[in-house]
């Protein structure tokens, strides 16, 4: 039995809309800043952990205004922190949506697989004697490169393409 995990059909008019609202997003995305692996790894993060502390202390801070020197920008952190508030909870439902999107295009593509690997075990059946035996051993070359310790049954086709499913 062939496997089908999902059957997507979205239209033209779909892809257009989502693309519409890809592009709203990358325009908006252009301020967001893009690090470098080197500049992420030498920053100071706020983890889990530090988040309430960071916010302890600019609540702090705030309130003892008196302490500051002119060098720490008080309002600016706090911009910073209210930016971060709004733009984490877009960045979670993006996450989602990436992992949808993920799992759809793994269903999409082992359905895709399964049935190719499907009609490759059904063409060795039939393709003896119907002209399609160069067809099929063209295809058989996606087999070719094997480790050594896999079996093989003299077609370079792995077991799973061998069985009709």
């Amino acid at each position: 039995m062939s496997q089908n995990l999902i059957s997507l059909s979205l239209t033209a008019a779909d892809y257009a809309e989502i693309d519409a609202a890809l592009a709203v997003l990358e325009r908006h995305a252009a301020s967001l800043v893009d690090l470098s692996t080197a500049d992420r790894r030498s920053l100071n993060k706020m983890g889990d952990k530090s988040e309430a502390f960071c916010r302890q202390a600019l609540r702090v801070l705030d309130q003892n205004r008196h302490v500051l020197p002119p060098t720490l920008d008080l309002a600016e952190a706090q911009r910073d922190l209210a930016q971060f508030d709004l733009l984490r909870t877009r960045a979670v439902r993006l996450e989602v949506l990436m992992g949808k999107i993920e799992d759809t295009l793994t269903a999409l593509g082992s359905d895709v697989m399964n049935a190719s690997l499907e009609g490759y075990a059904l063409l060795r059946v039939v393709g003896e004697g119907s002209g399609l035996e160069t067809l099929r051993q063209s295809m058989g070359a996606r087999f070719a490169r094997r480790s050594a310790n896999a079996k093989e049954d003299g077609s370079g086709a792995p077991a799973a393409a061998r069985t009709v499913q």
